[in-house]
């Protein structure tokens, strides 16, 4: 299923960008907070990544690094989630996501499930190996593979339904 949308890419110069950047960044305030209702909720749902999938793959790069950089250090300063030890690691993975989520809607110029699909797994993929490097534990590098796989789920097949909905 593929549907053509307006996709933006805005730039830092932009109002808008940093309007669009907020809402985001909100989302994956309290989205998180939700998910922490339930336990390891956070570790099982990934719940971090989620705006910021729509905001690379709909907005573009910047706000899409706005978002993936300005939310793990939002939620760790007001409720010291993520913890300090994995903030790193989730900074580098969140980065990645806006990274290959922007350049998967750009090259494709459409919403695709296929498209969304790539840019989770490249994330996860590109973000255990360097998770890896820094921390030196395999186990731990693997967690989002070995119990966080409901979270790729939702950010995929979530994902695509967000940006569905927002191309109408």
């Amino acid at each position: 299923m593929e549907t053509t949308v307006k996709l933006y890419s805005l730039s830092y110069t932009q109002l808008k960008t940093y309007a669009f950047a907020g809402l985001f960044v909100a989302g994956n305030i309290v989205f998180p907070q939700l998910c922490h209702l339930v336990p390891n909720g956070g570790l099982i749902l990934l719940p971090i990544y989620f705006f910021t999938l729509i905001a690379a793959y709909k907005y573009g790069l910047t706000v899409g690094l706005l978002t993936a950089v300005l939310s793990p250090l939002a939620n760790h300063l007001l409720f010291g989630m993520p913890p300090a030890p994995v903030l790193l690691p989730i900074l580098i993975k969140s980065s990645i996501l806006a990274v290959a989520a922007a350049l998967v809607a750009h090259r494709l110029g459409k919403v695709s499930f296929w498209g969304v699909r790539t840019a989770v797994l490249v994330c996860q993929f590109a973000g255990t190996i360097l998770e890896w490097t820094i921390v030196k534990d395999f186990f731990v590098a693997i967690q989002d593979f070995s119990i966080g796989i409901p979270g790729i789920i939702l950010q995929i097949f979530g994902g695509y339904a967000v940006l569905r909905t927002l191309t109408r």
